[in-house]
């Protein structure tokens, strides 16, 4: 009896879970939609998501200093997923370890470092006199 109520609490648990869930497409087919693409991208190998989606916009690998292996990927493509309102995201990063989706992010600019250049800054003779 004492491991049929734990057991019985850990089916009812998943369950109540699973409710809470968003659908996900079929298995060959990654959805688009945000909820769905994070709930199910982690199932996709790096080359089901280049069939589906084509070749990232950029492709960038982390490898190890020592041996040159590469043991992180990050790509970037452009207007593939749509949030809530079914907007585009203007670009979707995945970040791999190996051939899987560790993390999305969803961006609304074209994902480029763009330098910041500091704030002009008014030179001491247009300063005001502070003295007293």
């Amino acid at each position: 009896m004492r491991t049929l109520l734990p057991l019985l609490l850990l089916f009812l648990s998943a369950a109540a879970s699973a409710e809470n869930l968003p659908e996900t497409a079929p298995d060959g087919e990654i959805p688009t939609s945000e909820l769905e693409f994070v709930a199910s991208i982690s199932r996709f190998s790096k080359a089901q998501i280049i069939e589906q989606f084509g070749e990232p916009a950029k492709m960038e690998d982390m490898r190890l200093a020592s041996t040159g292996e590469v043991v992180a990927s990050i790509w970037l493509y452009h207007f593939i997923n749509t949030n809530p309102a079914g907007d585009y995201y203007e670009t979707t990063e995945l970040d791999f370890v190996g051939d899987r989706v560790v993390m999305v992010v969803f961006m609304n600019h074209d994902g480029q470092e763009k330098s910041i250049e500091p704030p002009d800054l008014p030179s001491e003779e247009t300063l005001p006199d502070m003295s007293l």
